[in-house]
């Protein structure tokens, strides 16, 4: 009856240390995505996550990184559907616009998967890690540019309702990979104050 009333305490223990964890890791979360341009957007996309996060800036950073690069990849596919679908219209302005978006979207997939690679190998000191995450800050500010590009020339193009709909999307991934881009940017500052 001990032995059971021990393991009841210890299960209980873990419970509540498990919650009060995620706790601590969410409230991390929320504090972080407070300094982003859309701090509500970071933190519903990134909360599910804090298990994975706990209260490290690097997987902080590298978590939005990936999330960024998830939305983006099924944008990429949405676009691409869609631009097949505009090679059947009349309308050859708005199929161009979405093969010029599809195109910019698939170097911003690039682009962010290059940094999320970048983000998992991390490695060396000084120069060389400086150089490392300088080329992340890079990628993510060339993706967000490229997301950018998109939505401007969906705009010179009146496609109607689609591509309203589209703009709208893509400024959403937009602003998950501006979060990604100010997460990764907070996190090169912290170790750039405490590393150098």
């Amino acid at each position: 009856m001990r032995m059971l009333i021990k393991t009841i305490i210890f299960v209980i223990a873990g419970v509540m240390f498990s919650a009060a964890s995620a706790g601590n890791a969410t409230e991390f979360i929320r504090t972080n995505c407070d300094t982003t341009l859309y701090p509500e957007l970071c933190y519903h996309s990134l909360a599910g996550y804090a298990n994975a996060v706990q209260s490290d800036p690097a997987r902080l950073a590298r978590v939005a990184v990936g999330v960024s690069l998830s939305r983006a990849k099924r944008m990429g596919l949405y676009v691409a559907n869609l631009s097949r679908q505009a090679d059947y219209s009349a309308d050859h302005r708005a199929a161009a616009a979405l093969h010029d978006c599809f195109s910019v979207l698939g170097d911003a997939v690039d682009q962010i998967r290059g940094s999320l690679k970048q983000m998992r190998r991390l490695t060396g000191t000084g120069e060389e890690l400086r150089y490392q995450l300088s080329n992340v800050q890079t990628w993510m500010s060339a993706a967000l540019t490229n997301e950018d590009t998109c939505v401007d020339g969906l705009d010179d193009v009146a496609i109607g309702v689609v591509g309203d709909e589209v703009s709208g999307r893509i400024l959403k991934v937009k602003e998950v990979t501006s979060n990604a881009l100010a997460l990764v940017n907070m996190f090169v500052s912290k170790l750039m104050t405490t590393t150098f």
